[in-house]
């Protein structure tokens, strides 16, 4: 039986962590592959080619943890996420959130601390991922919320 994960009955505010949840992502947009591989620069985009589920062991850091990883979601926090022009002027609020969470590897954040980020107001983040609609599977962090 497939576990169903639930919203959280929990309003959001400002101070809420957010994160980019993969696997809702996977679950809701069959595409998001291809998504993701947009945001890479060509060079690397020409790496993934085709691939569909490239996994790679990869080692935390901080605990030396290895942990088995999607290759793609990889290569964009480590390497696209740093590229300059990764996020511009242009770049809409949504993207520009998705982005902002992938340079900060995924970890949560909150619209305050994006709001800083992105010079934009936080209740206007908020606004966008504090709704009942999911964008780009940019949703609160569970573990985080108390």
């Amino acid at each position: 039986m497939t576990e169903v994960k639930r919203p959280s009955l929990v309003k959001p505010t400002v101070n809420t962590p957010f994160h980019i949840d993969f696997e809702w992502w996977q679950q809701h947009d069959r595409e998001w592959r291809v998504h993701l591989r947009s945001c890479l620069p060509p060079e690397q985009q020409q790496i993934f080619g085709d691939a569909d589920d490239t996994q790679i062991d990869w080692v935390d850091p901080e605990t030396a943890e290895v942990q088995r990883i999607d290759g793609l979601q990889h290569a964009l926090i480590q390497y696209a996420a740093t590229a300059p022009g990764f996020i511009s002027q242009r770049t809409t609020l949504v993207e520009a959130i998705f982005r902002t969470l992938l340079v900060n590897g995924n970890a949560p954040l909150t619209p305050a601390e994006l709001g800083v980020r992105l010079n934009r107001p936080p209740s206007v983040i908020l606004r966008t991922l504090g709704g009942r609609r999911v964008y780009q599977g940019i949703r609160p962090c569970p573990e985080c919320v108390q």
